[in-house]
């Protein structure tokens, strides 16, 4: 053992010349070759080490995503098989909701986001009772011409819906007295073809019979069909209140080809169905102002109506919003204030800036109002309104006969002028008031966040293209 332990130390000189073999060996060809390769398979081990690890992790990642998929379709199977056939229309409703939010939603922008606030309606409508003066505002006698003849001097006579008024008669329909305006449904001489807007004999009856009416329309298959949410509205204004939808047929079809056809009644949830027959213009929001104005008309025998526009969806009671709205206001006429612009000069560049209609007859509309006297909005003066751009999806009425002037009066501008009727507001309002300074239109203007709060907003599934601007 101590032979063994001190073999070091007994033969020295072997140990040195092994070491000289080792360092003679190095330096060889030989050598040189052996430890290059060596090096070369070290790095090809690396190599292989890496892709080994990135296939790892390749594959566990697509474990993953198998995974995932199979516990959504699962979960898919599980709600389809426990879901009830009551449930199809409210979903429906919902992808319709998504498809209109999601799909069609334009680019980010940097506009102001606008929210609804707390509207102070009645909790019930129970013991809800007109107030026994509400009526007592200014009445006169309002009758509508309801066929032209042609005269001898104008030999291109084509009846129109809205007729032809002349300057001066134009001029007098602003007066709060006993008379004949135009006010749309015109119809021209026996043998003329029919200015538009034909209804059924029986949605006519159905219409007549109502002494409270919600509508709204869709021409153009513009919107899907929005629903008011039934579980907000009480049993009373279902018994009570008449909610009728305009559609035209090709509206008609496409609703029903997605599978919300009127049932054997005509009804699609609370909305009666009216089918419009031979469209006055060809301009869908032209033509969707005729119910949106004229509801004393559609609806002559009714005391209220609510008006808004296909892209909300009612939450309210329409009780408790004319309650509130008109009955607690004192007011015969409700519209919301516009919740960005509030003069009318800025809604002018508006219109132009986002090319919402042919700038020349823009133009022409707006001079023609600043030379009859249109006033700018000043936030300093004592303006008789809040603003003079209002947000007119949404309208509130009494169909009293200064509220009926006042919508004619509006229908006759937009026939006349443009079909953004946010233009001729204030001018038609401000003209009636300095004609009529002894008969006031009561109107109130309500906050936009109020409008919010009764409605849900959504967006248009197509945007009708306005004229002469292709």
């Amino acid at each position: 053992m101590a032979l063994l332990r001190n073999y070091g130390e007994l033969f020295p000189e072997r140990r040195i010349i092994i070491d000289a073999a080792f360092s003679s060996f190095g330096k060889s060809d030989h050598g040189s070759k052996v430890s290059r390769r060596s090096r070369r398979f070290g790095r090809i081990i690396n190599k292989h080490r890496l892709l080994r690890w990135i296939f790892l992790l390749l594959a566990l990642f697509s474990i993953f995503l198998t995974i995932y998929g199979l516990k959504n379709f699962v979960q898919a199977k599980i709600e389809s098989k426990f879901s009830t056939p009551l449930d199809l229309p409210v979903e429906r409703n919902l992808q319709e909701d998504s498809f209109s939010e999601n799909v069609e939603k334009p680019p980010k922008s940097k506009r102001r986001k606008h929210f609804p606030c707390e509207v102070g309606l009645l909790q019930s409508v129970d013991g809800l009772v007109e107030p026994k003066n509400y009526m007592n505002f200014t009445w006169f006698s309002l009758d509508y011409v309801d066929r032209e003849e042609k005269t001898m001097e104008n030999n291109l006579f084509e009846p129109r819906f809205g007729g032809h008024p002349t300057l001066e008669e134009r001029e007098n329909s602003f007066y709060a007295k006993n008379q004949t305006i135009h006010c749309g449904f015109v119809k021209g001489p026996p043998g003329y073809p029919s200015t538009g807007f034909d209804l059924d004999e029986k949605d006519r009856a159905y219409m007549s019979s109502c002494k409270v009416a919600v509508s709204s329309c869709i021409f153009g298959s513009s919107d899907f069909l929005r629903r008011p949410t039934s579980r907000l509205i009480s049993q009373y204004s279902k018994d009570n209140v008449c909610f009728v939808m305009f559609l035209d047929d090709q509206t008609l079809s496409k609703l029903s080809s997605e599978g919300n056809p009127p049932d054997e009644r005509g009804y699609i949830g609370l909305w009666k169905v009216v089918v419009v027959e031979n469209l006055p213009y060809e301009d869908m929001r032209r033509t969707g102002k005729v119910p949106k104005f004229l509801s004393h008309r559609l609806f002559p025998n009714s005391r209220y109506s609510i008006w808004l526009d296909s892209k909300m969806r009612l939450n309210s009671d329409p009780m408790l919003i004319i309650e509130y709205f008109l009955w607690r206001r004192k007011a015969e006429y409700a519209i919301s204030n516009h919740y960005d612009r509030h003069s009318v000069w800025e809604e002018v560049l508006q219109n132009k800036r986002l090319n919402k209609y042919n700038h020349t007859a823009i133009d022409e509309q707006f001079k023609f109002y600043e030379s009859d006297g249109l006033p700018k909005f000043e936030p300093s003066n004592h303006n008789p309104l809040p603003s003079y751009v209002p947000e007119g999806s949404f309208i509130v009425r009494a169909h009293t006969p200064m509220s009926n002037l006042f919508s004619c009066l509006w229908f006759n501008e937009v026939d006349r002028f443009t079909s953004r009727d946010q233009l001729s507001f204030a001018y038609t309002y401000l003209k009636l008031r300095r004609m009529n300074p002894d008969r006031p239109l009561q109107l109130y203007m309500f906050k936009d966040c109020e409008r919010r709060a009764l409605v849900k907003l959504f967006r248009h599934r197509a945007v009708p293209s306005p004229p002469g601007t292709a």
